[in-house]
């Protein structure tokens, strides 16, 4: 690239200042719009993290669309167009705010409601997200035209606005969420966006003022600027498409299979945007370098454990190794975009096309895995991608080519036949496994032949995801909107020592109910929901009273609570998810409904929706065990969530609370909302000796209006119901204020 002549630089520090903080604060409130909506929008949704990835491909899209008008407006506009078309652009925008969601949203209950959440969020966010989408490269193309000594090469005021995503990023959980509400974020960031707005009137100021040189040195510059082929934008959007996938991949893979918890959400989000920053800036000659040498060594461990026998490890450490190996697959990628960044020229070419690929690979995603794949297979498949897009891969010579895949058809083949042939594989899980572990082991040996090393980890992943299959019997796999969920069917000793199937229901990694299949014990509850746990001591201290009893409990599972229907009970199960309803219902996979369900009907739909359509005091019992994966929808666990069920019960009804979790210590919630709204609570952390099979350890919390209410369940002396805690210092949890890091064990 060409230098400007020392008689039209301009080396004032406040033009970059004023270019580099609009940017920043562009950057800023586009990052913080994000999770500050998703919080809207998620209660609608039953806090599913297909929301996030939803909201996620809305953003990319939106965001491709701004760099397409920055394209157009900066290549077939003048200055002074460009100036009046973007000032008006602003003005429009201005007279949205402040932003909101529209009134009166209601998701649709039988059907996928990812294009109503899209459709939702264009309404609500879609033009002020337009604007600061398309400040990025619209100010850096500007920059460019204004003359500055600098201006040759503006990609670096791309690092000050992936600061300010990534610092918008970290402190909405740790900063914005714990102390501002969700009203008053609102309110802020309008502010915020009209100040923005007059941050860029100052930037489009400074270029009217400059006026972009036409002199022979800029002249200079685009004739010796190459023309862009198609092979360089194909590369471009490879390279930028499979970062894109693999964000929203191991997004779903962690609140799938490590912790379904919306915290570890931003965790590849802040990776992501931090290797923009770093291959962005003058480090990136070093440390690219760096990080395509790391690629394959950090892969030994992380094919090895992660895929091939993740049980062994805890979830922080899976977390780690999945997380320090996509950091290392983007940088490579991105390390490579940013070294093969073109002139100014094709400025906002580049940024179009690296937001096309992200979209693309958004939509792959959202719309074309979950009807493809039946689990989170486009994960391992973009890891593999990542693994060809490695500098070096040359397949120009079609002998080259065949010769870096013969080794990987070896592995192939050698692994069919023992699969076809070997009867009884999981009894050679071991042997299998130690064989696996060496082989991933032996593609460090192909570091610089990306084909091989790619099909090698690419076969190796094909047959542990087989294996694990097999070993997990999984009779029924499938994948909605709402997560993965899988039927196993294992097998148990009974109390002769005799085999005995049983079935167990997962969602995700997560345990959502089991059944026994033998005749007499098709009807036991067990589970979360055993008779000598919680829920079996309160149907029978209350035995006496509930004869006629209306019953509502949100969340259905394999139905097991259903066994504890009787007679003249009416019952209706809220689940947001048809496909639970599905199973459920199918005796293929559990009974607990054909045998149990006598005056029993299902709602489809998000509970705190379905719950406000019923009569007011409907209600004996509400039973609370609505879950994605392992946690509790938060929108379920608010104030005015509790409002709502008193109203549905009765005077004298219970509600019961099923809170347990792994990493978060929901009995905080409840306990403040019982001081404050002074209600009679107990709570239960029930634990088993192991004694009877499929039961257990589960944590209740059962409320009511007067503590007489709960007398029968204290006088059973059935289990250690105890009084809930206090806890000092909690801020009380409402439908505008939320706070996961307060309650993280």
């Amino acid at each position: 690239m060409n230098t400007p002549s020392l008689s039209l630089q301009d080396r004032r520090l406040s033009l970059i200042l004023l270019f580099a903080a609009t940017l920043f604060t562009s950057a800023t409130l586009m990052f913080s719009l994000q999770p500050m909506f998703g919080k809207l929008i998620l209660p609608k949704l039953g806090g599913t993290p297909a929301v996030w990835n939803t909201c996620m491909v809305f953003y990319q899209s939106i965001l491709f669309l701004g760099y397409m008008y920055a394209h157009f407006l900066s290549t077939r506009q003048d200055t002074r167009r460009q100036l009046q078309i973007h000032a008006a652009v602003l003005f429009i925008s201005l007279l949205i705010l402040p932003v909101a969601l529209p009134d009166n949203l209601s998701p649709p209950t039988e059907t996928n409601p990812t294009l109503w959440l899209l459709g939702t969020l264009f309404l609500a966010i879609g033009l002020p997200f337009f604007v600061v989408s398309a400040t990025a490269p619209l100010l850096q193309k500007w920059f460019a035209q204004v003359g500055h000594h600098t201006s040759h090469d503006p990609y670096y005021l791309y690092a000050a606005s992936n600061a300010g995503s990534l610092l918008a990023l970290l402190s909405y959980p740790f900063v914005i969420e714990p102390n501002i509400g969700l009203a008053s974020q609102q309110i802020a960031w309008s502010g915020g966006y009209a100040a923005l707005c007059l941050m860029i009137a100052g930037c489009g100021w400074s270029l009217w003022k400059n006026k972009p040189r036409t002199d022979a040195s800029a002249q200079e510059d685009i004739l010796l600027s190459p023309e862009l082929d198609n092979k360089t934008r194909l590369h471009w959007l490879v390279l930028a498409f499979v970062p894109s996938s693999l964000l929203l991949g191991l997004t779903n893979f962690i609140s799938t299979d490590i912790a379904s918890v919306p915290l570890l959400w931003i965790i590849p989000l802040t990776l992501y945007l931090l290797s923009f920053i770093i291959v962005f800036s003058k480090w990136n000659l070093k440390t690219h370098p760096i990080m395509t040498a790391l690629q394959p060594v950090i892969l030994l461990p992380f094919i090895a454990y992660s895929f091939i026998n993740p049980a062994i490890l805890p979830y922080w450490l899976d977390l780690v190794l999945h997380s320090t190996a996509f950091f290392l697959a983007i940088m490579v990628c991105h390390g490579e975009l940013a070294r093969l960044r073109p002139h100014t020229r094709h400025l906002t070419d580049f940024y179009l096309i690296m937001s096309f690929a992200g979209m693309l690979g958004g939509m792959f995603n959202t719309f074309v895995a979950p009807f493809v794949f039946n689990a989170v297979y486009e994960y391992p498949i973009m890891i593999i991608a990542a693994l060809l897009l490695r500098p070096g891969l040359d397949i120009s010579t079609g002998y080259r080519w065949t010769l870096q895949a013969v080794f990987p058809a070896i592995v192939i083949a050698c692994g069919l036949i023992i699969y076809l042939t070997v009867d009884d594989l999981p009894q050679y899980l071991d042997t299998i496994g130690t064989g696996l572990i060496l082989l991933a082991g032996l593609t460090y040996a192909f570091k610089n032949q990306p084909l091989s090393l790619a099909l090698l980890a690419g076969t190796l992943i094909f047959f542990t995801q087989g294996l694990h299959g097999l070993v997990s019997n999984t009779i029924f796999q499938d994948r909605t909107f709402f997560g993965v969920l899988s039927v196993r069917e294992n097998v148990l000793l009974d109390e002769q020592n005799r085999p005995e199937k049983y079935h167990e229901l997962f969602h995700g990694t997560t345990k959502h109910g089991a059944q026994r299949l033998a005749a007499h014990l098709e009807t036991v509850p067990l589970t979360y929901y055993s008779r000598p746990g919680p829920m079996g001591q309160l149907f029978k201290s209350y035995d006496e009273q509930n004869g006629e009893w209306v019953v509502g409990a949100v969340g259905l599972g394999a139905g097991a609570l259903a066994c504890y229907a009787k007679d003249n009970q009416q019952w209706t199960f809220y689940e947001i998810d048809p496909l639970v309803v599905e199973i459920a219902e199918n005796p293929d996979y559990f009974t607990y409904l054909k045998r149990c369900a006598r005056n029993l009907t299902h709602n489809i739909g998000d509970a705190r929706l379905s719950l406000a359509e019923e009569p007011d005091h409907k209600f004996d019992l509400l039973i609370m065990d609505a879950f994605s994966s392992d946690a509790v929808p938060t929108h379920l666990l608010t104030r005015e969530a509790l409002d709502l069920y008193f109203e549905k019960l009765k005077p004298n009804g219970i509600l019961a609370f099923h809170i347990t979790n792994r990493h978060l210590a929901l009995k905080k919630v409840l306990a403040d909302h019982a001081k404050q709204m002074q209600l009679a609570a107990l709570i239960q952390e029930f634990k088993t000796d192991g004694s009877i099979p499929l039961v257990t350890a589960t944590d209740w919390v059962v409320m009511a209006k007067d503590e007489k209410i709960l007398n029968p369940l204290i006088a059973s002396r059935l289990g250690s119901w105890e009084k809930m805690p206090l806890y000092f210092g909690m801020r009380p949890w409402t439908d505008d204020f939320t706070n996961i890091i307060s309650i993280w064990k």
